[in-house]
């Protein structure tokens, strides 16, 4: 490869990840300021506690911004969200052998859920709007079954694992860190991740191109489970229960969508990634820690995430009415 050959791919690369940058830079200075607010600093203790929070709607981001790369939506990853955390209140208990059974059954209920939604998105031929926000009730109507009232337990040896901090490294970000790197970057490489983008950026030119447009998507919404899945047991975790709330799903539902805005991931498919949703979540925790310790009434805290979303969505739609072909987004 050549030296412009290469830099081109460079340029290319950076293009196409100024959203995720973008998200970063002000996660950065957001939490700077945060940590110079705190009468003690950034310390473990404070730094845990922020990744923690931050974590649960990073993989429900994550998890929302892979069926909007193809397009579509999906409105039940707060309930498969919700209704994994549950489910791990009920089986992630008791020995070693039992928990690690616990974790692989949550880990194919979330699998279960997004396939689900995937084959009623494609075979079903369903807007995924109208599907998903149908799945989402049967999910809550599952959590609710499994969980009347909140309670249950989790192996404490691995909420420990899952919520500390090993040499002032939040566990929350290893294991955001780790499906990032496990999960996303190897689909992302994947003839199926290649094929979401192409979906999300022209159905009919993917279909046209002979790309498995079908198995995308249904990979898509599969993958959204799974990493709501996770988000759940991480939850699990850090409660020591489970807990079926409509109001909790939905807001996990509606913030992960702002995350991934402000991550630079495009509502209408084809352009963005997991990694800018996951600061775009963080943005959004930190704002609701600003509050607190500038002693703002925390009732406003939507009126700034409001802003700071309104800010996002802004500057990506000057770049969109500038573009009439999406492949000019990374020139």
């Amino acid at each position: 490869m050549t030296v412009g050959a290469r830099d081109k791919n460079w340029r290319y690369r950076l293009a196409a990840e100024r959203g995720a940058l973008a998200a970063a830079v002000i996660f950065t200075i957001m939490f700077t300021v945060y940590g110079a607010a705190q009468p003690t600093g950034l310390s473990s203790d404070v730094v845990n506690t922020a990744a923690n929070k931050g974590a649960l709607l990073a993989l429900v981001a994550m998890a929302q911004t892979v069926p909007v790369l193809t397009g579509g939506l999906d409105l039940s990853v707060g309930m498969i969200f919700m209704l994994t955390n549950c489910l791990a209140s009920v089986i992630v208990t008791g020995s070693p052998a039992m928990t690690i059974l616990g974790i692989a059954g949550v880990l194919a209920a979330g699998l279960a859920c997004g396939l689900a939604n995937g084959l009623i998105v494609v075979y079903g031929r369903l807007q995924p709007l109208i599907a998903t926000l149908a799945t989402s009730a049967i999910y809550f109507g599952i959590a609710l079954a499994l969980r009347p009232q909140p309670g249950g337990d989790v192996n404490g040896d691995f909420a420990d694992l899952m919520t500390r901090s090993t040499y002032g490294v939040p566990s929350s970000v290893v294991l955001i860190v780790g499906a990032v790197v496990l999960i996303w970057m190897p689909y992302r490489n994947s003839t199926l991740g290649r094929a979401a983008y192409a979906v999300g950026s022209s159905e009919q030119a993917a279909y046209m191109s002979g790309v498995p447009i079908a198995r995308a998507k249904l990979c898509a919404y599969t993958l959204a489970g799974l990493f709501a899945a996770v988000g759940g047991l991480l939850l699990t975790c850090l409660t020591y229960s489970g807990e079926a709330r409509a109001a909790l799903g939905g807001d996990y539902t509606l913030n992960s969508i702002a995350a991934l805005v402000i991550g630079g991931t495009s509502l209408f498919g084809g352009s963005g990634g997991v990694v800018g949703s996951v600061f775009g979540a963080f943005v959004m925790r930190t704002v609701g820690d600003l509050l607190v310790v500038f002693n703002i009434n925390p009732v406003l805290q939507p009126l700034f995430v409001g802003v700071v979303l309104l800010f996002a969505v802004s500057l990506g739609s000057l770049r969109l009415l500038r573009v009439r072909n999406k492949l000019d987004l990374y020139r």
